[in-house]
């Protein structure tokens, strides 16, 4: 195979093998492409700093999982927290927000080998509660890992819930 055969583009046509749309204001060339293009890939790879992970844990960034189910008799916030213990765990609720705080510390250590493995971390996600919950009836189980907070509406949330039909056809 000639190198000739590699070359996208032919000698005698000068012009790239995908066409470069401007983006804006008649940016069309090549170069300040590839220029955007090369930030953006920066910019997605270097995101992740800075945001608060918790160390020493496979799933470092957002965790940890949180899952929401809403009735209109309550809210039903589930949480992921493997390796951890209710006495882990710090939950609040106030002026609106429901707030999760925890800190995991493993520590292991085998004398005979000589290894020791220590990881800590920290965690706090905040949630934003909608109006009407009775926060004085909040309830909060753990379970093999798994924290489930059960917060009740009270009876004035359910009464303002308007419910607005949907046409099958526009007017």
């Amino acid at each position: 195979m000639a190198i000739r055969d590699l070359i996208p583009w032919s000698r005698q046509e000068n012009r790239l093998p995908v066409p470069v749309r401007p983006e804006r204001d008649g940016d069309s060339h090549p170069l300040l492409s590839l220029h955007r293009e090369v930030n953006r890939l920066f910019d997605d790879v270097l995101r992740g700093f800075g945001t608060p992970a918790f160390t020493g844990l496979d799933r470092a960034v957002g965790w940890p999982h949180v899952e929401l189910a809403e009735t209109d008799k309550e809210l039903r916030i589930t949480v992921e927290l493997p390796g951890l213990d209710e006495k882990d765990v710090e939950i609040t609720v106030e002026d609106g927000v429901l707030t999760l705080r925890g800190e995991k510390r493993s520590e292991i250590e085998d004398k005979d080998r000589g290894y020791s493995e220590r990881s800590y971390g920290r965690f706090e996600r905040r949630i934003g509660l909608p109006k009407g919950i009775d926060r004085d009836k909040a309830n909060a189980t753990f379970r093999n890992g798994v924290l489930t907070v059960t917060l009740p509406r009270t009876e004035i949330a359910n009464e303002n819930v308007r419910r607005i039909p949907v046409n099958g056809k526009a007017a």
